[in-house]
């Protein structure tokens, strides 16, 4: 039998038939058009899952449980959304809706806990009951797995990791808040922080990795650069190293998770990211003297893991 996971996003709609030993064996994308009314949403998102269903050559009665992980605050016992300020849902039935368009029980979590879910079954948590993922993208993402079940505190909306203040009145954060992580260690930030560098320094070579467009500076300019032995570049990808280590250490000393991995397209960089990253853990973790320490690894699944996540979501809450 299969199940199939649905990754809701602001800006696309995948979905993805699962087997048994996690293996994506077909696909579906549309664009979401997070403008449109919920039930233009909700149809698009049926639509998706019937491209997948199509795509692994099954019928949609082999189907046993269908997932979502969405953006925003989930309800998954009521198998709601909240509130996802994205998508303009509020108190939103997704479950039930979609349900009503396929015949099929559906789960739902956050996007960011599916995630984790789905590196913890197949990924870089395989095998672990505590685990953390972490992802660096547009914001900082988190999904915080305790004795293999997410945690998402009294009221579904814990474990916001990104929004933990790491520098008091600093950089202003979309939360309403100064000095988030998030406002450190996102992609964004790096973003800024290589604008903000390249305007200090117009020798550096940062200038013409971007063919002299600040406009388009990415999250690899300053990695880039940093291995052209630019001297701005260097200053940058360090720096930035150091916010994202300063977050994960407060991560680790609360959680002491058995891994803890690292998402999103900055992550690509490996080695370049973690071996510096666990060298200040080292030095800033408070079980210095236990034998068992959290690994710091790059996460596995790349973006199939909200699919997966969110498609093994019914082991949870079935």
């Amino acid at each position: 039998m299969y199940r199939l996971g649905i990754d809701l996003g602001g800006t696309n709609i995948a979905a993805g038939v699962v087997d048994e030993d996690y293996k994506i064996i077909g696909t579906g994308k549309v664009k979401t058009g997070a403008h449109r009314s919920n039930d233009e949403i909700a149809d698009d998102m049926a639509k998706a899952a019937r491209m997948a269903i199509k795509d692994a050559g099954i019928d949609i009665s082999e189907i046993t449980a269908m997932g979502i992980g969405s953006p925003g605050s989930v309800i998954p016992s009521k198998g709601i959304v909240a509130t996802s300020n994205n998508l303009k849902f509020s108190n939103l039935p997704l479950c039930a809706m979609m349900k009503e368009r396929l015949g099929v029980d559906f789960y739902i979590e956050n996007d960011a806990n599916a995630a984790a879910y789905g590196e913890l079954l197949a990924g870089a948590g395989k095998g672990c009951k505590n685990f953390v993922a972490i992802t660096l993208g547009t914001g900082v993402g988190s999904g915080i797995i305790i004795d293999g079940k997410i945690f998402s505190g009294s009221n579904n909306a814990g474990g916001e990791l990104g929004h933990t203040v790491i520098v008091v009145d600093g950089e202003a954060c979309t939360c309403g808040r100064k000095g988030c992580w998030e406002a450190y260690a996102s992609a964004t930030a790096l973003i800024r922080q290589t604008k903000a560098e390249m305007e200090a320094n117009k020798q550096s070579i940062m200038w013409k990795l971007c063919d002299g467009d600040i406009n388009r500076v990415n999250g690899k300019t300053a990695f880039d650069a940093m291995r052209e032995n630019d001297e701005s570049g260097i200053k940058v990808v360090k720096e930035y190293i150091r916010y994202i280590a300063i977050g994960i250490t407060n991560v680790i000393n609360i959680f002491q998770p058995e891994v803890l991995c690292i998402g999103g397209g900055i992550s690509k960089e490996g080695n370049v990211l973690t071996k510096p990253i666990t060298q200040f853990v080292e030095n800033g973790r408070f079980s210095k003297n236990i034998e068992r320490q959290t690994v710091v690894k790059v996460a596995a699944l790349g973006n199939d893991a909200g699919i997966i996540g969110a498609a093994f979501l019914d082991k949870l809450y079935r």
